[in-house]
């Protein structure tokens, strides 16, 4: 395996330093790549949701005119969700634990909490 760090053009300060710290930091197989740059194009998309969400209401009104939450903040939820999903993918090692086979939820947590703002 060969160690690609180069970032995908186009990553927002905060997927970037995301790819700078996993592909510097671990040898990823091509399709760990590919992952890795769909993580860091869903960190891209939450930023900018999250941006967006912060001039627009949280309550809305709906189809029945009855006020709803606005659609934004269940993008947010799905797309934190497929951030977590991908990241698990790539099982990286907790480093404060023993080398073991597999991330442990409180390493994809605290991922999550760094590069996501929660799942």
């Amino acid at each position: 395996m060969s160690k690609n760090t180069d970032a995908p053009e186009g990553l927002g300060p905060k997927a970037l330093e995301v790819w700078t710290e996993i592909a510097g930091g671990y040898e990823l197989r091509i399709d760990e790549r590919r992952v890795l740059e769909d993580a860091c194009r869903e960190i891209d998309l939450i930023e900018r949701l999250e941006e967006e969400l912060k001039s627009a209401d949280l309550i809305v009104t709906g189809s029945m005119g009855q006020p709803v939450a606005s659609p934004l903040v269940q993008e947010l939820r799905q797309h934190r969700g497929v951030l977590a999903r991908l990241l698990g993918w790539l099982k990286l090692p907790d480093e404060d634990a023993p080398a073991k086979g597999d991330t442990s939820a409180s390493a994809r947590q605290a991922a999550m909490a760094r590069w996501g703002r929660g799942a």
